[in-house]
């Protein structure tokens, strides 16, 4: 069975979802141009799902694609906590703010039964997870409905073990991908590797369609995917600076700058190893920190710096999520950006 086939669509494309940089518009056009679109879910509470899943449904009547974490919240730490708060209080005084200013909570909410039944009255063709899979009660609602299942593997024993747990097709995130690490099994950064390294492992692997995510930016490069046995690619830097995304003009500027060209896995943003744009934040205080607390519990300390530094123009304290190759990058329509990854015939 093609990816098409099992999805619905028409071109074997999925837009990656992007929390932070998107909303239901970039889904739904990616959907209607024939590919599936994703809604990042990670970021928002039950209202605004349900605001989202609305306002999407009204746009397309296209298959498309629901996304969420699935980590095991930590519990808080007071001494960690103390420590990286002492970490960023030169950045507080230096932009004259208070350490009060941090809100609590982590602001992002694993799925969990309130979002599946949500779900389950807007009955999503596709739900894709990060960070594992839910609890077999949670898949088994998303059966219900017919939906489904997709989630990320960074290593061939994640996509074993996917496989193992029912889904319908694996996403093998190489570790050009911008954004976060799908990792779960085991966070040690040295098992990750690189696409069109990863891809073939899996492949080979498994029996299950195998979709390819992490640098490609091109039709150059979903051909090469494709070539090596995805089913289908997954891209998501390469739509950041089309129409309909919400990347911020700080973020759209780095896009297109020389800046552009390094990017780092960093977890100072959320705890948690993410791929973005080097930064004055990641420089002086990482990328890699020990003082974090456990994702996505960083995300409050730092929230009010990049607050702060937007204000002024700057990006120093800001996740700008970029994976390595952002030269597919165009400041084009979503459909228009959708075509020209499929030119390659």
């Amino acid at each position: 069975m093609t990816i098409q086939e099992l999805l619905g669509i028409k071109l074997p494309i999925i837009q990656a979802p992007m929390a932070g940089v998107q909303d239901h518009e970039l889904a739904a056009a990616v959907s209607n141009a024939g590919a599936l679109g994703s809604l990042p879910c990670a970021m928002l509470d039950v209202e605004a799902l349900e605001r989202e899943l609305t306002a999407l449904t009204h746009k397309t009547d296209k298959p498309y694609n629901v996304n969420f974490f699935c980590h095991r919240p930590p519990e808080q730490d007071s001494a960690i906590e103390g420590g990286w708060r002492a970490a960023l209080l030169p950045y507080f005084e230096e932009f004259g703010l208070d350490l009060a200013t941090i809100k609590s909570g982590a602001g992002r909410t694993p799925f969990n039964e309130h979002f599946a039944k949500v779900l389950e009255h807007f009955k999503p063709p596709v739900v894709s997870f990060h960070f594992g899979l839910p609890s077999p009660s949670l898949i088994a609602q998303i059966r219900a409905w017919g939906g489904k299942v997709l989630s990320s593997a960074t290593t061939v024993e994640e996509a074993l073990w996917l496989e193992k747990h029912g889904v319908d097709a694996i996403i093998a995130q190489g570790l050009e991908a911008g954004g976060h690490r799908g990792f779960f099994l085991d966070k040690d950064i040295t098992t990750q590797v690189g696409t069109f390294a990863l891809l073939p492992q899996i492949v080979d692997a498994v029996s299950i369609p195998v979709i390819a995510a992490g640098g490609i930016a091109d039709a150059k490069g979903v051909q090469a995917a494709m070539s090596l046995g995805a089913a289908g690619v997954q891209v998501g830097t390469a739509y950041l600076l089309c129409d309909e995304a919400k990347t911020t003009p700080i973020h759209r500027e780095a896009l297109q700058s020389n800046a552009a060209h390094v990017t780092a896995l960093t977890n100072l943003f959320s705890g948690g190893a993410a791929r973005g744009i080097v930064n004055r934040a990641m420089t002086e205080l990482g990328p890699m920190s020990q003082k974090t607390p456990a994702f996505p519990l960083a995300s409050a300390a730092i929230a009010p710096l990049r607050a702060a530094a937007e204000k002024q123009g700057s990006g120093d304290f800001s996740p700008l999520w970029a994976g390595q190759n952002v030269s597919g990058c165009d400041a084009i329509s979503a459909a228009a950006m959708t075509h020209k990854l499929t030119q390659y015939t």
